[in-house]
Order: structure tokens, then C-alpha cells, then sequence
């Protein structure tokens, strides 16, 4: 093959913007932990002439607003060399990076509209990679292993999977998919070039307290793989490209130690996850950590540990064509055969009452809780009066989820829920990605996988390697078992096409994998196109205005000094005057917003040794009144630094009044006094 990756910043604006994942408006961003990559993998056969592209984002989830942009983007760079078919775009599901990039009006209530800059970020940085990816095309190789990961996992609704039918239970060890699989990338020469991995996690070790932008457990695993395998570059930098990939994650938490009530610390492990004082709101769930950054760090090196060992060992060669086979469905009104005998049909979407219990990852609001399968009177009312009551048809099409937003029927200003759903399968000889728009829990996944193997199995292609990769295309929420959905926990209730759902994509994907299996893709129908809704920004985010700094003080000054000296473990702080980080992401796409530096007495000068990109720095902004703000820098020193003298440097831009209606943006810098670290 012809093999190109690529890595680019998607991070988008780091302040204000609401985070994406726990849908909590308070949850809004304040800062930098780490930055957020867009990952691109190009496999390409020099004799046919076809390609495959891979792409892993450190965002939330694929939106179908991002979607239609980068491939606008792409047709206008390359024609027809990349397309619907080929190019399949995926989410890791980090929970803290900035939302507002959807065009659909559900996901508009809690990131504040559509924000212009956000989506920008994250469309350029997926084309950037792309671009890079493709300009680095050489001839390589690939290979494929997979290996158990353990303590990194738990189902977070071990009640819906038991309802799964028992003889079914009984062929896998656990409830949850342990397997990890990782495509290694080398070329010709064996030179390494990077690798995928596939994990069933959800990157949720940070909780939704947490303001700081990063791409949470699998980021920090692609971190460490990156750092190692570009050995003295900065975070962010080097040729080797690590994407640390989601797969079937519905219903998989890092939160290894499972839920907790917060106030009295006996276990909510019930059907409804709820405590005895206090509810649902109460029951939460811890990592392996003392906090949410350790347990992140924790999860992430299980993760990488286990990749490094697989990609190490890998000998698998994978070779054979390559091929891909795309749809555009109508989800709202797909038809499936049930074992031949009867005909079910999924529903116009709409979300149960359990969606807004959250999860024990990340609870909802008004106490709402996980297995209702009675609506609320209360909440209907209000529902009824204010977004209209859902029809009677689809009320009996979701039984016996009770329906609090029936977003199907909902269009003001635009829909509130995608009805046109892409399905894809991209083959690598002997690998096959399912590129599915949602979360599947974690049998449904099973199903899935097995059944396309199945597939493949009966047209003449044995042996197929098959992966499910999450998050991808367009956001659909989640994708139970119809056993799951009938106790209708927040999955479930999640799972917006209706109970027949899983059965409605295991028919399509079986059609796509048939296809390749034929080589017969070029007659799928190419279904309904997705409408691109003509809206760049709406958004209630405050407006960016002039900014001061406090009398007799300049931008970059600092208020509160360093220390003259600390130890490895412990942490260098230093507090600037600030502006806000938003202008920095609206004035520059690659923006680094500190470094920490070295003096070196060799050269005379001081070297960069960690930029924004490191997990060991935090970036925070706190806004104070009359056009004031604050940034703090803190380095957490690791185990291991190198003695001698350091500084802490801050980057950014403010607001400046020119006149009466225009503000003209200026950078500027900051650095704290120079400190000692002396060995522990």
C-alpha cells in the first residue's frame, strides 16, 4: 500500500464556548489542560487506484454540519479523490472540548447555538491533517494484533445487559468488550509511521465539573505514544501519528470503581442509579484515581501500555484490496425483516425521560431518573406547552420509552434531531471499519460485529478483521439492544429511532458489507442527501469587547510571582494579567498559549521545553469585571525534571478600542521571574 498520516490542532476556542459531552450549560470552558488533534491515516492501493481515509478527532463526536464542510473542503482541494465513500471521520468522545459545531437544533440548548469559531477549528484541523496525511503518501505496510485490556473498563448499565437474553450472555467473559485492536503503520524501509488503535471506553476520567479543555484518557494515551516515538520534540510535533480511536463505548465507563453516593459513600449500584437521600443527582461514579486528573493518567497508560505491547508484537500482515461502500438512510423510516416472519420499522426520533437522568458518569438535572418507563405529568405539561405534545404515532412507535422531547416532530428554527443517517464500512484487505453514527452499547456492538463477519463469511471473503469505530459521520445518540431498550435506563431512552434501532443498522451494514464482499458497491443506492441548513453562527456567547488591564499595569504583567525554587512533585504557579483566550483562537488556528523554559548556560539562552500541548501544564482564565481577566499557568513538576533555573511564559491577545465601533486585536506576552528546581 501507499500509507500517509497526518496530525493537526482542532482546539478551537478554550473559554466560554460550553464543553460537549455531559450536556450541562454551567459546564463552560476556562481554560487549557491539553490540546485537542485531529489524527488522519490515508491507505492507498497504487494499482487500483483507491484510497481509504481514517480520520480520529479529539472532539466529542463527528457532526453531520462538520462532515458536509470537510468534505466541501476536501472535493474542492482533490475532485472526486475523496469522498462520501472514502473518508470516514470519527470522534474519540472526549467530554472537554468545546461543543457548539452541530446544526441541529437539540445540540444548540446547551453549547450556546452554532459557534462559528469552534466549528471552524475542528473542520480545518480534520482537513489539515488530511492535507498532511496526503502530501506524506510512501510505500509501507500494515499490521494488525489485538489483546485484552484489564482494569481500565465497567459497565455503567449492567441492569439493561443483563436483560440481554442469557444464552447469549453466557459466550462472553464479561460485560463489557476487553479487546483492543491496533493497526501498526511502517514503510518500506520499516521506518515507523504511526498506528490506530480501537478501544470500547468512554473518555470520561474528567467529570463535568471539570473547565479545562483536553482530550481526557485516550488523549493523554496517544500523548504518550507520540512522545515516545518522537523522542525530543515538543508535545504536538514529530512525524509519528498515535490515534487512540472510539468503538461500541455506549455503555462503558472508566469510572472503575463504580457509582457512589456523593453524600453518605454507600454504593448506587441499582437499577435506577439513584441514592437514598438526595436521588439520582447523588449517585456517581470514581476512577481508579484520587482525582479526576489522576484517574485520567491512570486509564490513559493502561490504554497505551497495552497498545505499545500489541504494536510492538504485531506480525499480521494485512494485504489485500481495498474498498469502500457508503449510504445515506432515512433512520426515521427504515423497514427491517425480523427471521423473515415479520416486518418492525424504527421511529421519527425522540428521547425518553431517562435522557435527562444523565448517566452515573455525569447526572442530569431535576432529578430526573435512569428506567423510567412512565413519563412525568409535570414535565409533560410543561413539555406540552412549551415544544408541542409528541403524536400519538410516534408515542406507540417508542413503547415503552415515555417521550420527553419528541425531536422528530420538533423544526423551529431548523430540526432538532438528523433524519438522514450515513452507514459506512471501509475495507483494508482483510480489516473491515464499520464507521457508525452513535454510541452502541456494548452488545449491540457484538451483534453488529458478528453479524457483518457472518456476512463477509457467507460471500467468499472468510477471516475478516472487524472493527467498529464510534462517533462517526453524524451524531445519533445511542444504539441499544431491543432487550436494553425495554427498561429504558438513559441509553435507552437515548436511543432516538425507537426499539428497532440495532436491528434497522445490523440489515444495512450486512447490505454495505455484501457489496464489498461482491465488489458490487458502485450499485448501493446512494439514498437520501443531507441537508446543509444555511446557518454559520447563532450563538449567545458573549460578545468579544475592549479589554483593560487593572491601573498601572499592562497585559502580561504578573500579579502573583513564582517561587524562587521548588522540587520535583510539586507545583510552579504564576498569575498574569489576562485577556481573553477566545481572541486568540479567532486570530490564530495554532495558538500556544505558554511554554516552560530552560535556561542553558552552554548556549546563553533560554529553550522551550513544554508548550500548551503538555499534560503537565494548566492553562486557566478566570474573567473579572469591567473588561478584566486573570491567567494562571501552573506547571506540575514531574518526577524526573532536570535540575536547574526555569521560566514560565504566558502568549496572548487582547481587545483594543480604536473607536467608537472597532476593537483591533494585539498580541502580547508575559514571563514569570526565573526559579531553581533543585533534585528532590
Amino acid at each position: 500500500y501507499l500509507v500517509g498520516v497526518g496530525r493537526a490542532d482542532c482546539t478551537g476556542p478554550v473559554a466560554q464556548v460550553p464543553l460537549m459531552g455531559y450536556a450541562n450549560p454551567e459546564q463552560v470552558g476556562g481554560g487549557l489542560l491539553s490540546r485537542l488533534y485531529s489524527r488522519a491515516f490515508i491507505v492507498a492501493d497504487p494499482e487500483a487506484s483507491r484510497r481509504v481515509v481514517f480520520v480520529s478527532a479529539d472532539i466529542g463526536m463527528v457532526s453531520q454540519r462538520v462532515r458536509l464542510e470537510v468534505l466541501k473542503q476536501l472535493q474542492g482541494k482533490y475532485g472526486e479523490l475523496y469522498g462520501q465513500d472514502n473518508v470516514i471521520l470519527s470522534g474519540t468522545h472526549t467530554h472537554s472540548g468545546p461543543g457548539g459545531y452541530f446544526q441541529y437544533t437539540l445540540f444548540w440548548i446547551t453549547s450556546k447555538g452554532l459557534v462559528g469559531p469552534a466549528l471552524s477549528s475542528i473542520v480545518n484541523g480534520i482537513v489539515k491533517s488530511i492535507d498532511i496525511a496526503h502530501e506524506n503518501m510512501k510505500r509501507g505496510r500494515l499490521f494488525i494484533n489485538r489483546g485484552t485490556v484489564e482494569n481500565s473498563q465497567i459497565n455503567r448499565s449492567p441492569f439493561s445487559y443483563l436483560e440481554n437474553p442469557a444464552s447469549e450472555r453466557s459466550r462472553y467473559s464479561s460485560n463489557t468488550d476487553k479487546e483492543m485492536v491496533v493497526l501498526k503503520m511502517v514503510d518500506e524501509d520499516g521506518h515507523e509511521l504511526g498506528l490506530i488503535s480501537w478501544f470500547a471506553v468512554h473518555p470520561v476520567s474528567m467529570n463535568n465539573s471539570n473547565h479545562l479543555v483536553n482530550s481526557d484518557n485516550v488523549g493523554y494515551a496517544s500523548y504518550l505514544f507520540e512522545q515516545e516515538k518522537n523522542k525530543g520534540m515538543l508535545p504536538g510535533e514529530g512525524s509519528f501519528v498515535a490515534a487512540f480511536a472510539s468503538s461500541n463505548l455506549g455503555d462503558v465507563s472508566p469510572n472503575t470503581r463504580g457509582p457512589f453516593c456523593a453524600n453518605t459513600g454507600q454504593s448506587c449500584d441499582n437499577p435506577q442509579s439513584t441514592c437514598p437521600i438526595g436521588g439520582a443527582a447523588m449517585c456517581m461514579a470514581k476512577g481508579p484515581g484520587n482525582d479526576m486528573f489522576e484517574s485520567t493518567r491512570i486509564i490513559g497508560q493502561n490504554i497505551y501500555l497495552k497498545a505499545k505491547e500489541l504494536y510492538e508484537r504485531a506480525s499480521q500482515e494485512v494485504t489485500g484490496p481495498l474498498s469502500s461502500a457508503h449510504q445515506w438512510v432515512n433512520m426515521s423510516d427504515v423497514s427491517v425483516e425480523l427471521n423473515g416472519t415479520h416486518t418492525v420499522k424504527t421511529c421519527k426520533p425522540a428521547l425518553g425521560h431517562s435522557f435527562a437522568a444523565g448517566t452515573i458518569d455525569g447526572v442530569g438535572a431535576f432529578n430526573f431518573t435512569q428506567g423510567s418507563v412512565e413519563g412525568d405529568p409535570f414535565w409533560d405539561q410543561i413539555r406540552d406547552q412549551l415544544l408541542g405534545e409528541p403524536s400519538n404515532e410516534t408515542k406507540a412507535c417508542h413503547q415503552p420509552k415515555p417521550i420527553l422531547f419528541s425531536t422528530g416532530e420538533m423544526t423551529w428554527p431548523h430540526p432538532w434531531h438528523p433524519d438522514i443517517v450515513d452507514v459506512q464500512i471501509a475495507a483494508i484487505g482483510s480489516l473491515a471499519i464499520l464507521a457508525v453514527p452513535g454510541e452502541f452499547t456494548t452488545m449491540s456492538g457484538r451483534r453488529l460485529r458478528e453479524a457483518v463477519k457472518r456476512e463477509f463469511d457467507s460471500h467468499g471473503t472468510p477471516g475478516m478483521n472487524v472493527v467498529i469505530a464510534g462517533l462517526c459521520n453524524v451524531y445519533t445518540h445511542y444504539i441499544t439492544t431491543y432487550e436494553e431498550y425495554q427498561v429504558q435506563r438513559y441509553e435507552a431512552a437515548s436511543t432516538i429511532y425507537g426499539p428497532h434501532t440495532l436491528s434497522a443498522y445490523i440489515q444495512l451494514y450486512r447490505g454495505l458489507a455484501k457489496a464489498i464482499a461482491l465488489n458490487t458497491t458502485q450499485e448501493l443506492a446512494r439514498g437520501p442527501e443531507p441537508p446543509l441548513f444555511n446557518v454559520t453562527n447563532v450563538t449567545l456567547l458573549p460578545s468579544l469587547g475592549a479589554e483593560n488591564a487593572p491601573a498601572n499595569k499592562t497585559f502580561g504583567d504578573v500579579l502573583e510571582e513564582v517561587r524562587q525554587g521548588y522540587q520535583e512533585r510539586e507545583v510552579a504557579e504564576v498569575t498574569f494579567v489576562g485577556a481573553n483566550p477566545r481572541n486568540s483562537a479567532e486570530n490564530a488556528t495554532e495558538h500556544n498559549f505558554l511554554t516552560v523554559e530552560r535556561y542553558s548556560s552552554i548556549s546563553n539562552s533560554w529553550r522551550v521545553v513544554l508548550n500548551d500541548a503538555s499534560w503537565d501544564t494548566r492553562f486557566y482564565w478566570s474573567k473579572g469585571a469591567r473588561g478584566q481577566s486573570n491567567v494562571t499557568i501552573e506547571w506540575h513538576i514531574p518526577a524526573g525534571t532536570e535540575p536547574g533555573r526555569y521560566r514560565l511564559r504566558y502568549f496572548g491577545h487582547y481587545k483594543k478600542r480604536v473607536s467608537l465601533f472597532k476593537t483591533i486585536t494585539v498580541p502580547f506576552e508575559g514571563s514569570s521571574s526565573a526559579f531553581q528546581i533543585t533534585a528532590a
